[in-house]
């Protein structure tokens, strides 16, 4: 069996890479290699909507079944990959098979970053990247009584304010002294810490869990000082692993991902990486060698992917962007604020619509936006132009973002 391009990974990035090949009218064959056995789908709402219940698993598939057969578009899904072989062009899946290539696109994302701690793996113990995942969190929810989330990331808040929602008792533990702290400046993070607070979360800081505690199944959490939190269910929120390891055993020039050039290719001949599992160096990081994960850069990295098979070669370069769902707030950032040197808030986080810009060395890098689409997406053209404003400019609501651009 062999294809002219097989993606290895039917999420965002793999699916967005075979769309854009058939757009970019490239007639070769294609093929995605998928470790679970359903369609390529959304991967946000597993811990928002889907985890609710307020949207059906049909809904949230990116395209349906026909539309991969109309383009021809070979489907091999519940197969792992677990080789590479770059000189023979081939991979070898988990059921012993081997499919040829081309093209290799490497598109696999992570799996939870689990705790190594004793009980870690205990029943009622759960991750959150799957739909298996996200099913198997919704049944435990159902019955349990307390639930301990641990992480206070993305993943973490938001599993925290559905399952909040749903009259659960919910206790959230982050290692940190606030909420968001990789990704978000201390406005944000304290804001969010009291929405939580306010909706009854106990939301604990600065807290380091040693153990989990049960035999056949999860009871509690110990925490480093003696205290054990009573908890029928775990939920585990605390980042990914990228999944490389064939890619390593391979060759691949790996870090924290593997390594990937302007074009997204590895070190290997005809094996390209994209989405979560990807180290580039990024032009909104200062040029400094990350990971992104966001659907946003799963799906542009496809895009530079599929027109380099065709051809049409265009570094990667994209504004990064994310959004997260909580309760009745929409965050929306665009940009990058790590290394920020001045943060300005912009409107009155007291009714619950305002952004915070944050600039380093007076030029503005990134602006996080809660309930303010209208900041969001003027605030995306001031991050992509570097603009470079005084803090009174840009605390003025008055004045629309975009009318600070240069004319």
């Amino acid at each position: 069996m062999r294809f002219d391009v097989v993606i290895v990974g039917a999420g965002h990035g793999g699916a967005q890479v075979a769309m854009m090949l058939r757009t970019q009218k490239f007639e070769g064959s294609i093929a995605i290699v998928g470790e679970e056995p359903e369609l390529p789908y959304e991967r946000p709402p597993l811990s928002k909507e889907y985890f609710a219940g307020e949207k059906e698993f049909e809904r949230i598939q990116l395209r349906p079944a026909k539309y991969w057969d109309e383009r021809a578009v070979t489907m091999l899904l519940g197969k792992r990959v677990v080789a590479v072989d770059p000189a023979a062009h081939s991979v070898t899946t988990d059921d012993g098979g081997t499919i040829g290539y081309g093209k290799l696109v490497w598109a696999t994302g992570g799996h939870p970053r689990m705790l190594p701690i004793p009980g870690g793996d205990l029943p009622g113990v759960q991750g959150v990247r799957t739909r298996a995942d996200a099913d198997a969190m919704k049944a435990a929810s159902e019955t349990a009584r307390q639930i301990v989330v641990i992480g206070g990331g993305y993943i973490g808040l938001e599993a925290a304010a559905v399952l909040n929602k749903a009259g659960k008792k919910v206790v959230l533990l982050e290692a940190l002294d606030r909420v968001l702290a990789r990704v978000a400046g201390e406005e944000l993070s304290r804001f969010y810490e009291k929405e939580h607070r306010d909706h009854g979360v106990d939301l604990r800081l600065g807290v380091c869990v040693d153990a989990i505690e049960g035999e056949s199944h999860v009871t509690g959490v110990r925490l480093s000082d003696g205290e054990i939190v009573p908890a029928d269910l775990v939920i585990v929120g605390i980042g990914i692993v990228p999944a490389i390891e064939p890619l390593v055993a391979a060759g691949a020039d790996c870090a924290n991902g593997v390594r990937v050039d302007r074009l997204c290719k590895t070190s290997l001949p005809d094996i390209y990486a994209i989405g979560d599992c990807a180290a580039h160096v990024n032009d909104f990081a200062e040029g400094a060698e990350i990971r992104l994960e966001s659907v946003q850069n799963a799906n542009d990295q496809a895009n530079v992917v599929a027109k380099g098979i065709v051809g049409d070669e265009a570094p990667y370069h994209a504004i990064p962007w994310f959004w997260s769902n909580q309760y009745d707030l929409k965050l929306q950032t665009a940009g990058l604020s790590t290394g920020h040197d001045q943060a300005m808030l912009r409107g009155d986080p007291a009714n619950r619509s305002f952004s915070v810009v944050y600039l380093k060395a007076g030029k503005v890098i990134a602006i996080d936006c809660v309930n303010a689409t209208k900041d969001y997406v003027q605030g995306r053209m001031i991050v992509t132009a570097g603009l470079r404003a005084t803090a009174e400019q840009l605390a003025d609501t008055e004045t629309p973002l975009k009318a600070l651009l240069p004319v």
